[in-house]
């Protein structure tokens, strides 16, 4: 084995069959580390990267090549196959510090799924999932000074893939990369955004690939975000493709609406949206508190109408990014609408606690959606 890779991680895992599997991640840690240059009480979102990353490569029909690395630049060849037909996904995660200083990590496995929902529909190989839990794992261990304590900080997760064959042809590509990289991150908002409905452009159609977690889709919303930013909002909430008339989601969130019957509105899950791990959780607390909840279609007339006539207590948006972002103000046909102040006993606001308390162990996880790493 060459001398460069050290501390060599032969790890066990149980595979689906129940059958021991022996599984190989080759790791070389870093001579220096980058942690003394931070300041934990300003973070910013998505500029600092901590020390390491995990790296698989797919050839020959499988993963191969589990390495933990310092973290740093890629070489790639000019044709690489993403960079010219799209072949690219990712997600997003967080891990947080609990009080004793244990690493907590939030329904891991359901971003392992939603990873291989995007792969397969935009013709990539799946990734085993003791290949993105192992790696993912022992990334976060080894870097585990990196994960804040501060309140309103995590440690972002950013798993993705992308097609590496230097071809100029369109085609699947036959070999693929799949990374793992981390940093500390404070609030995604620094305050509550205002949103525009938007209803010339559109995020996805269906048949499209709007349920995958795919870099094409934020790249086509970036030039209608850039108008909206102009005229002064933070995020647009996108429409159906078809008429404009229904309400999807917002730039990086999932977006839910609470009316003054204490009723939670959400749109329904479609191939044109993206199956958002933290809305589903919100959902799933809310029916656990008795909160009645509908998902289905949403017209933007029903809640510029709730607005109008005050029956609109809140909307806020919902994702790992954001945690839950009330949204001050929504912007619609060239008027805005200012939504009122957060109460104490809102179920925005409740709900947010809750799920920090949950992320960051200081309340019981009924659900068993955290992981100690």
């Amino acid at each position: 084995m060459n001398s460069d890779w050290n501390n060599e991680l032969t790890i066990s895992v149980l595979s689906r069959l129940m059958t021991t599997e022996t599984l190989l991640i080759k790791k070389k840690q870093t001579e220096k580390s980058r942690l003394h240059e931070v300041d934990f009480n300003n973070l910013g979102f998505g500029r600092i990267m901590s020390d390491h990353m995990f790296i698989a490569d797919y050839r020959d029909g499988q993963w191969q090549n589990l390495r933990i690395v310092p973290y740093g630049d890629l070489s790639l060849s000019p044709a690489t196959a993403a960079l010219h037909y799209g072949q690219a996904i990712f997600e997003g995660m967080k891990a947080y510090k609990n009080n004793e200083g244990d690493t907590l990590l939030f329904r891991a496995t359901d971003n392992w799924k939603r990873l291989n929902k995007s792969a397969e529909r935009l013709c990539m190989p799946a990734v085993p999932e003791e290949v993105f839990m192992n790696g993912l794992t022992e990334l976060v261990r080894l870097d585990s000074a990196w994960v804040p304590s501060q309140d309103g900080s995590a440690l972002y997760i950013r798993p993705f893939m992308f097609s590496t064959d230097p071809y100029v042809g369109v085609k699947p590509s036959d070999t693929y990369t799949f990374i793992i990289f981390t940093g500390p991150v404070g609030a995604y908002f620094a305050k509550p955004p205002r949103v525009k409905i938007e209803t010339q452009f559109i995020r996805s159609a269906e048949g499209g690939v709007g349920g995958a977690k795919c870099a094409g889709n934020y790249a086509g919303s970036l030039y209608p975000a850039k108008l909206a930013q102009e005229e002064g909002y933070d995020q647009l909430i996108w429409t159906d493709a078809h008429e404009h008339a229904y309400i999807e989601e917002s730039g990086a969130m999932n977006v839910m609406f609470v009316l003054d019957d204490g009723t939670l509105l959400t749109p329904a899950v479609s191939d044109t949206t993206l199956d958002g791990i933290t809305r589903k959780t919100i959902l799933a607390i809310a029916r656990h508190w008795g909160i009645p909840v509908e998902e289905r279609r949403i017209s933007v007339q029903e809640i510029i109408s709730a607005l109008k006539e005050g029956r609109l207590e809140s909307a806020f948006g919902a994702g790992t990014a954001a945690v839950v972002s009330h949204i001050s103000t929504i912007g619609y046909e060239r008027l805005d609408y200012t939504l009122p102040d957060v109460k104490e006993d809102s179920f925005a606001k409740k709900v947010k606690e809750y799920l920090i308390e949950i992320y960051t162990g200081k309340t019981e996880d009924l659900f068993g959606w955290t992981l100690k790493v």
